[in-house]
Protein backbone atom coordinates (compact mmCIF):
# COMPACT_ATOMS: atom_id res chain seq x y z
CA UNK A 1 0.00 0.00 0.00
CA UNK A 2 2.84 2.45 1.09
CA UNK A 3 5.02 1.06 -1.97
CA UNK A 4 1.25 2.64 -4.38
CA UNK A 5 1.60 5.80 -2.76
CA UNK A 6 4.78 6.70 -3.01
CA UNK A 7 5.07 4.85 -6.92
CA UNK A 8 2.05 7.90 -7.41
CA UNK A 9 3.48 10.44 -5.56
CA UNK A 10 6.72 9.93 -7.99
CA UNK A 11 4.50 10.06 -10.92
CA UNK A 12 2.97 12.96 -9.81
CA UNK A 13 5.75 14.83 -9.24
CA UNK A 14 7.38 13.82 -12.82
CA UNK A 15 4.88 14.71 -14.48
CA UNK A 16 4.51 18.34 -13.24
CA UNK A 17 8.12 18.37 -13.89
CA UNK A 18 8.01 16.94 -17.53
CA UNK A 19 5.06 19.80 -18.28
CA UNK A 20 6.73 22.76 -16.99
CA UNK A 21 10.01 21.93 -18.09
CA UNK A 22 9.40 20.24 -21.69
CA UNK A 23 6.32 22.37 -23.05
CA UNK A 24 7.69 25.09 -24.57
CA UNK A 25 6.34 27.61 -21.41
CA UNK A 26 7.24 28.54 -18.03
CA UNK A 27 4.08 26.24 -16.79
CA UNK A 28 3.49 24.87 -20.40
CA UNK A 29 -0.80 23.89 -20.26
CA UNK A 30 -1.19 25.05 -16.99
CA UNK A 31 -0.38 29.09 -18.21
CA UNK A 32 -3.37 29.75 -16.04
CA UNK A 33 -0.96 29.93 -12.91
CA UNK A 34 0.98 31.97 -14.40
CA UNK A 35 -1.39 34.84 -14.86
CA UNK A 36 -2.80 33.76 -18.28
CA UNK A 37 0.46 34.71 -19.88
CA UNK A 38 1.14 33.69 -23.37
CA UNK A 39 4.34 31.14 -23.41
CA UNK A 40 6.32 32.69 -25.56
CA UNK A 41 8.99 34.32 -25.48
CA UNK A 42 9.69 38.44 -25.37
CA UNK A 43 11.08 39.54 -28.52
CA UNK A 44 12.03 43.05 -29.09
CA UNK A 45 13.27 44.73 -32.40
CA UNK A 46 16.15 46.81 -32.06
CA UNK A 47 17.65 49.05 -34.74
CA UNK A 48 20.84 47.75 -36.53
CA UNK A 49 21.95 51.40 -37.02
CA UNK A 50 22.33 54.93 -35.45
CA UNK A 51 19.30 56.71 -36.70
CA UNK A 52 19.19 58.34 -40.03
CA UNK A 53 18.66 62.53 -39.51
CA UNK A 54 16.92 64.37 -41.98
CA UNK A 55 18.41 67.34 -43.39
CA UNK A 56 16.51 70.07 -41.14
CA UNK A 57 17.70 67.57 -37.71
CA UNK A 58 21.51 67.72 -38.85
CA UNK A 59 21.28 71.47 -39.24
CA UNK A 60 19.96 71.65 -36.05
CA UNK A 61 22.21 69.12 -34.44
CA UNK A 62 25.52 71.37 -36.40
CA UNK A 63 24.20 74.48 -34.86
CA UNK A 64 23.66 73.71 -31.32
CA UNK A 65 27.11 71.70 -31.25
CA UNK A 66 29.03 74.78 -32.70
CA UNK A 67 27.73 77.45 -30.50
CA UNK A 68 26.81 76.02 -27.25
CA UNK A 69 30.78 76.54 -26.36
CA UNK A 70 30.23 80.46 -26.95
CA UNK A 71 26.55 80.55 -24.80
CA UNK A 72 27.43 81.15 -21.04
CA UNK A 73 25.12 81.42 -17.95
CA UNK A 74 25.27 84.03 -15.78
CA UNK A 75 24.77 84.83 -12.08
CA UNK A 76 24.62 87.69 -10.37
CA UNK A 77 24.72 88.29 -6.59
CA UNK A 78 22.86 91.56 -4.78
CA UNK A 79 23.12 92.37 -0.83
CA UNK A 80 19.56 93.48 0.14
CA UNK A 81 17.52 94.20 3.26
CA UNK A 82 15.16 91.50 4.37
CA UNK A 83 11.76 92.38 6.08
CA UNK A 84 13.95 91.95 9.60
CA UNK A 85 16.25 94.96 8.34
CA UNK A 86 19.31 91.80 7.64
CA UNK A 87 21.43 91.88 4.53
CA UNK A 88 21.14 88.59 2.66
CA UNK A 89 22.18 87.85 -0.60
CA UNK A 90 20.33 87.34 -3.45
CA UNK A 91 21.02 86.21 -6.60
CA UNK A 92 19.62 86.31 -10.33
CA UNK A 93 20.42 84.21 -13.74
CA UNK A 94 20.35 84.94 -17.30
CA UNK A 95 22.36 84.17 -20.04
CA UNK A 96 25.57 86.00 -22.61
CA UNK A 97 27.70 84.89 -25.60
CA UNK A 98 31.43 85.54 -25.97
CA UNK A 99 32.22 88.05 -28.29
CA UNK A 100 35.91 87.43 -28.82
CA UNK A 101 38.79 85.23 -27.18
CA UNK A 102 39.72 88.11 -25.09
CA UNK A 103 36.93 87.34 -22.99
CA UNK A 104 34.36 90.05 -23.65
CA UNK A 105 30.70 88.82 -23.19
CA UNK A 106 27.64 90.41 -24.24
CA UNK A 107 24.21 90.23 -22.30
CA UNK A 108 21.13 92.44 -21.24
CA UNK A 109 21.79 94.92 -17.97
CA UNK A 110 19.12 94.19 -16.24
CA UNK A 111 20.65 90.68 -15.72
CA UNK A 112 23.75 92.44 -13.76
CA UNK A 113 22.05 95.32 -12.46
CA UNK A 114 22.52 96.27 -8.99
CA UNK A 115 24.70 93.24 -9.06
CA UNK A 116 27.25 94.83 -6.40
CA UNK A 117 28.62 91.31 -4.86
CA UNK A 118 29.51 90.02 -7.75
CA UNK A 119 28.97 88.19 -11.02
CA UNK A 120 30.18 85.00 -12.52
CA UNK A 121 30.29 83.53 -15.67
CA UNK A 122 29.86 79.64 -16.09
CA UNK A 123 30.89 78.09 -19.88
CA UNK A 124 29.50 75.05 -21.21
CA UNK A 125 32.53 73.24 -19.94
CA UNK A 126 31.08 73.32 -16.32
CA UNK A 127 34.33 76.46 -15.35
CA UNK A 128 33.75 78.99 -13.95
CA UNK A 129 34.89 82.61 -13.41
CA UNK A 130 34.33 86.30 -12.14
CA UNK A 131 33.44 88.74 -14.73
CA UNK A 132 33.93 92.69 -14.05
CA UNK A 133 32.06 95.26 -16.23
CA UNK A 134 33.25 96.72 -19.02
CA UNK A 135 30.46 99.20 -20.00
CA UNK A 136 26.60 99.07 -19.87
CA UNK A 137 23.63 101.16 -22.37
CA UNK A 138 20.51 100.88 -19.78
CA UNK A 139 18.84 102.66 -22.40
CA UNK A 140 19.39 99.88 -25.29
CA UNK A 141 19.28 97.28 -21.82
CA UNK A 142 22.89 95.92 -23.00
CA UNK A 143 26.04 95.05 -20.68
CA UNK A 144 29.60 94.41 -21.91
CA UNK A 145 31.32 92.08 -19.14
CA UNK A 146 34.70 90.49 -19.39
CA UNK A 147 36.18 87.42 -18.20
CA UNK A 148 39.98 86.18 -17.85
CA UNK A 149 39.52 82.70 -19.51
CA UNK A 150 41.55 80.41 -21.96
CA UNK A 151 40.28 78.83 -24.95
CA UNK A 152 37.59 80.74 -25.95
CA UNK A 153 35.12 80.28 -28.76
CA UNK A 154 33.32 83.25 -29.94
CA UNK A 155 30.07 83.51 -31.87
CA UNK A 156 29.85 85.00 -35.42
CA UNK A 157 27.73 88.18 -35.79
CA UNK A 158 25.21 88.66 -38.76
CA UNK A 159 23.98 91.57 -39.86
CA UNK A 160 20.32 92.39 -38.86
CA UNK A 161 18.98 94.76 -41.18
CA UNK A 162 17.61 92.16 -43.90
CA UNK A 163 15.96 90.31 -41.70
CA UNK A 164 12.38 88.93 -42.95
CA UNK A 165 9.50 87.34 -40.92
CA UNK A 166 9.24 83.55 -41.61
CA UNK A 167 12.79 83.11 -41.17
CA UNK A 168 14.04 80.21 -38.79
CA UNK A 169 15.42 80.73 -36.01
CA UNK A 170 17.34 79.56 -32.66
CA UNK A 171 17.11 80.58 -29.25
CA UNK A 172 20.18 79.02 -26.51
CA UNK A 173 20.43 80.15 -23.18
CA UNK A 174 19.42 78.79 -19.33
CA UNK A 175 15.90 79.72 -19.33
CA UNK A 176 14.72 78.70 -15.05
CA UNK A 177 18.64 77.64 -15.22
CA UNK A 178 18.19 74.75 -17.14
CA UNK A 179 22.07 75.11 -18.86
CA UNK A 180 22.29 74.36 -22.84
CA UNK A 181 18.40 74.75 -23.77
CA UNK A 182 18.13 75.24 -27.52
CA UNK A 183 14.73 76.70 -28.89
CA UNK A 184 13.37 76.78 -32.44
CA UNK A 185 11.17 78.90 -33.91
CA UNK A 186 10.57 82.04 -36.45
CA UNK A 187 10.79 85.52 -36.47
CA UNK A 188 7.13 86.43 -36.28
CA UNK A 189 7.65 90.29 -36.87
CA UNK A 190 10.20 93.07 -36.72
CA UNK A 191 8.24 95.76 -34.88
CA UNK A 192 9.52 98.60 -31.95
CA UNK A 193 8.42 97.63 -28.57
CA UNK A 194 9.19 99.26 -24.96
CA UNK A 195 10.78 97.23 -22.49
CA UNK A 196 10.18 97.02 -19.22
CA UNK A 197 11.98 100.66 -18.23
CA UNK A 198 9.97 102.00 -21.11
CA UNK A 199 12.85 102.64 -23.19
CA UNK A 200 12.22 102.32 -27.08
CA UNK A 201 13.84 98.89 -28.74
CA UNK A 202 14.21 100.15 -32.07
CA UNK A 203 13.20 97.10 -35.08
CA UNK A 204 12.99 94.59 -31.89
CA UNK A 205 12.87 90.85 -33.40
CA UNK A 206 9.95 89.27 -32.83
CA UNK A 207 9.66 85.43 -32.33
CA UNK A 208 7.73 82.16 -31.55
CA UNK A 209 10.99 80.34 -30.23
CA UNK A 210 10.39 79.72 -26.02
CA UNK A 211 12.24 82.20 -24.54
CA UNK A 212 11.51 82.14 -20.10
CA UNK A 213 13.38 83.99 -17.62
CA UNK A 214 17.20 82.90 -18.00
CA UNK A 215 17.16 83.41 -21.45
CA UNK A 216 17.57 87.38 -21.11
CA UNK A 217 20.94 87.98 -22.67
CA UNK A 218 21.27 84.80 -24.76
CA UNK A 219 21.94 84.69 -28.39
CA UNK A 220 18.93 84.71 -31.48
CA UNK A 221 20.38 82.87 -34.07
CA UNK A 222 19.53 82.34 -37.82
CA UNK A 223 19.93 78.73 -39.33
CA UNK A 224 23.59 79.41 -40.12
CA UNK A 225 24.40 79.62 -36.27
CA UNK A 226 25.50 83.31 -36.66
CA UNK A 227 23.63 86.04 -33.79
CA UNK A 228 21.18 88.27 -35.26
CA UNK A 229 19.67 89.36 -31.91
CA UNK A 230 19.94 89.14 -28.54
CA UNK A 231 17.33 87.50 -26.42
CA UNK A 232 15.75 90.41 -24.04
CA UNK A 233 12.07 90.16 -23.11
CA UNK A 234 8.64 88.56 -23.85
CA UNK A 235 4.77 89.69 -23.46
CA UNK A 236 3.49 87.27 -20.63
CA UNK A 237 0.31 89.33 -19.68
CA UNK A 238 1.04 88.38 -15.58
CA UNK A 239 2.44 84.89 -16.47
CA UNK A 240 6.33 84.61 -16.15
CA UNK A 241 6.71 82.03 -18.52
CA UNK A 242 6.84 82.05 -22.59
CA UNK A 243 3.68 82.62 -24.11
CA UNK A 244 5.31 82.47 -27.73
CA UNK A 245 5.38 85.70 -27.80
CA UNK A 246 9.32 87.36 -27.50
CA UNK A 247 11.36 89.98 -28.35
CA UNK A 248 15.09 90.27 -29.41
CA UNK A 249 17.63 93.35 -29.32
CA UNK A 250 18.81 93.37 -32.68
CA UNK A 251 22.79 92.46 -33.49
CA UNK A 252 23.35 95.73 -35.47
CA UNK A 253 22.11 97.82 -32.60
CA UNK A 254 24.43 95.87 -30.48
CA UNK A 255 27.53 96.51 -32.65
CA UNK A 256 26.56 100.28 -32.27
CA UNK A 257 26.44 100.13 -28.26
CA UNK A 258 29.95 97.80 -28.22
CA UNK A 259 31.27 100.37 -30.93
CA UNK A 260 31.05 103.51 -28.65
CA UNK A 261 31.46 101.91 -25.61
CA UNK A 262 35.08 101.17 -26.70
CA UNK A 263 35.98 104.16 -28.12
CA UNK A 264 34.20 106.80 -25.75
CA UNK A 265 33.76 104.60 -22.82
CA UNK A 266 29.99 105.41 -23.11
CA UNK A 267 27.54 104.91 -25.32
CA UNK A 268 26.40 107.96 -27.63
CA UNK A 269 23.43 106.96 -29.01
CA UNK A 270 22.45 109.13 -32.28
CA UNK A 271 19.07 110.40 -32.51
CA UNK A 272 16.82 112.55 -34.74
CA UNK A 273 14.81 113.68 -32.24
CA UNK A 274 11.44 112.88 -33.54
CA UNK A 275 8.78 110.40 -32.96
CA UNK A 276 7.74 108.58 -36.97
CA UNK A 277 5.22 106.48 -38.30
CA UNK A 278 6.35 104.27 -41.82
CA UNK A 279 4.18 105.28 -44.71
CA UNK A 280 3.50 102.65 -47.58
CA UNK A 281 1.08 102.87 -50.74
CA UNK A 282 -1.90 102.50 -49.94
CA UNK A 283 -1.38 105.14 -46.84
CA UNK A 284 0.25 107.58 -49.05
CA UNK A 285 -2.36 107.49 -51.20
CA UNK A 286 -5.47 108.22 -49.03
CA UNK A 287 -3.28 111.14 -47.26
CA UNK A 288 -2.23 112.37 -50.78
CA UNK A 289 1.38 112.27 -49.98
CA UNK A 290 3.79 113.21 -52.89
CA UNK A 291 5.60 109.99 -52.39
CA UNK A 292 4.05 106.43 -51.35
CA UNK A 293 6.69 105.68 -49.40
CA UNK A 294 8.43 107.15 -46.29
CA UNK A 295 8.31 107.62 -42.59
CA UNK A 296 6.23 110.58 -41.37
CA UNK A 297 6.95 112.73 -38.41
CA UNK A 298 4.77 113.42 -35.82
CA UNK A 299 6.62 114.79 -33.43
CA UNK A 300 9.66 117.10 -32.92
CA UNK A 301 11.16 116.45 -29.16
CA UNK A 302 11.43 119.48 -28.09
CA UNK A 303 15.01 121.09 -28.36
CA UNK A 304 16.11 117.94 -30.35
CA UNK A 305 18.44 117.47 -33.30
CA UNK A 306 14.94 117.76 -35.73
CA UNK A 307 13.59 121.02 -34.41
CA UNK A 308 17.06 122.97 -34.68
CA UNK A 309 17.12 121.68 -38.29
CA UNK A 310 13.73 122.99 -38.87
CA UNK A 311 11.76 119.40 -39.24
CA UNK A 312 8.24 119.52 -38.48
CA UNK A 313 5.84 117.37 -37.52
CA UNK A 314 2.40 116.78 -37.56
CA UNK A 315 -0.67 119.35 -36.31
CA UNK A 316 -3.84 116.80 -36.86
CA UNK A 317 -4.86 113.91 -35.27
CA UNK A 318 -6.27 110.84 -37.01
CA UNK A 319 -6.57 106.99 -36.98
CA UNK A 320 -4.92 103.67 -38.70
CA UNK A 321 -6.84 100.99 -37.38
CA UNK A 322 -6.95 101.79 -33.34
CA UNK A 323 -3.59 103.70 -33.69
CA UNK A 324 -3.62 107.14 -33.46
CA UNK A 325 -1.26 109.28 -35.97
CA UNK A 326 -0.40 113.12 -36.25
CA UNK A 327 -1.30 113.76 -40.16
CA UNK A 328 0.53 117.14 -41.98
CA UNK A 329 4.40 116.89 -40.75
CA UNK A 330 7.04 116.32 -42.39
CA UNK A 331 7.59 113.32 -44.58
CA UNK A 332 11.58 112.00 -44.74
CA UNK A 333 12.34 110.31 -48.04
CA UNK A 334 16.07 109.73 -47.72
CA UNK A 335 19.35 110.20 -45.40
CA UNK A 336 22.76 110.89 -46.94
CA UNK A 337 20.77 109.95 -50.09
CA UNK A 338 19.86 106.47 -48.73
CA UNK A 339 16.17 105.62 -49.48
CA UNK A 340 14.15 105.60 -46.35
CA UNK A 341 11.04 103.64 -46.55
CA UNK A 342 10.15 103.05 -42.55
CA UNK A 343 11.67 103.21 -39.06
CA UNK A 344 13.89 100.14 -39.47
CA UNK A 345 15.60 102.56 -42.67
CA UNK A 346 16.18 105.00 -39.98
CA UNK A 347 17.14 103.02 -37.05
CA UNK A 348 19.80 100.78 -39.71
CA UNK A 349 21.35 104.17 -40.83
CA UNK A 350 21.45 105.10 -37.10
CA UNK A 351 23.50 102.44 -36.51
CA UNK A 352 26.04 103.78 -38.58
CA UNK A 353 27.09 107.09 -36.76
CA UNK A 354 27.54 108.97 -33.59
CA UNK A 355 25.80 111.86 -32.36
CA UNK A 356 27.35 114.90 -33.69
CA UNK A 357 27.65 113.46 -36.95
CA UNK A 358 26.06 115.56 -39.62
CA UNK A 359 23.87 114.06 -42.04
CA UNK A 360 21.36 115.51 -45.10
CA UNK A 361 18.13 114.65 -44.27
CA UNK A 362 15.38 114.91 -47.68
CA UNK A 363 12.12 115.53 -46.96
CA UNK A 364 8.65 116.02 -48.49
CA UNK A 365 6.49 118.87 -47.37
CA UNK A 366 3.24 119.24 -48.53
CA UNK A 367 4.64 119.15 -52.22
CA UNK A 368 7.89 120.16 -51.98
CA UNK A 369 11.19 118.46 -51.86
CA UNK A 370 13.89 119.65 -49.58
CA UNK A 371 17.33 118.21 -48.43
CA UNK A 372 18.63 120.31 -44.77
CA UNK A 373 21.63 119.52 -42.57
CA UNK A 374 20.75 118.21 -39.27
CA UNK A 375 23.24 117.83 -36.40
CA UNK A 376 22.01 114.23 -34.75
CA UNK A 377 21.65 115.17 -31.47
CA UNK A 378 22.39 112.01 -28.29
CA UNK A 379 19.29 110.21 -27.38
CA UNK A 380 17.58 110.42 -24.27
CA UNK A 381 16.26 107.75 -22.62
CA UNK A 382 12.02 109.37 -23.95
CA UNK A 383 13.66 109.60 -27.45
CA UNK A 384 12.30 107.50 -30.24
Amino acid sequence: MKLRRLLLVVLLVGGFWYLTTHAGSPLGPFSFLNGGRSGSPLELTEAHAAPAYDAEEQNNIAVYKRVLPSVVNITSTALVFNFFYGAVPQQGQGSGFILDKAGHILTNYHVIEGANRGIEVSLSNKRRYTAKVVGVDKVHDLAELQIDAPDLQPVTLADSSGLNVGQKVYAIGNPFGLSGTMTQGIISSIRSVRNANNALIEDAIQTDAAINPGNSGGPLLNSQGNVIGINTMIASNGADQSSGIGFAIPINTAKAVLSDLNKFGRVRRPSLGIESFSIGPDLAQQMGLAADYGVLIQRVIPGGAAERAGLRGGNERAYVGNTPIMLGGDLIIAIDGQEVTNTQDISTIMDKHHAGDTISITILRGQRKMTLKLLLGEAQTSDS
